[in-house]
């Protein structure tokens, strides 16, 4: 499976909960996660899809590491099976 599988999934069923997944670019500050989770209630978080199996670059794991200490959730996805758990947790906090 590939990583673009892993992302439609992710984004069909965030509209399914009346969120929205929007992709994520900031020119000039590489290694941010893919895509912005806004969901309704205001919660939020980000995501970085990855193809099964494969790790986040140096780069993206200290992106990842300075989002959280900003005290952001930031959800590393590499199957569609994680979407669920995912977005049940978030929208439960």
């Amino acid at each position: 499976m590939r990583e673009k599988i892993v992302e439609e999934h992710l984004v069909k069923a965030v509209r399914l909960m009346g969120g929205r997944a929007l992709k994520f670019v900031s020119p000039g500050f590489d290694g941010v996660p893919d895509r912005l989770l806004l969901l309704p209630n205001g919660r939020m978080a980000f995501a970085e899809l990855k193809a099964p199996g494969k790790q986040l670059r140096p780069l993206q794991k200290r992106r990842k590491r300075q989002l959280e200490t900003l005290g952001f959730r930031v959800y590393v996805i590499d199957n569609t099976d994680q979407i669920g758990g995912v977005l049940s947790e978030l929208s439960a906090t």
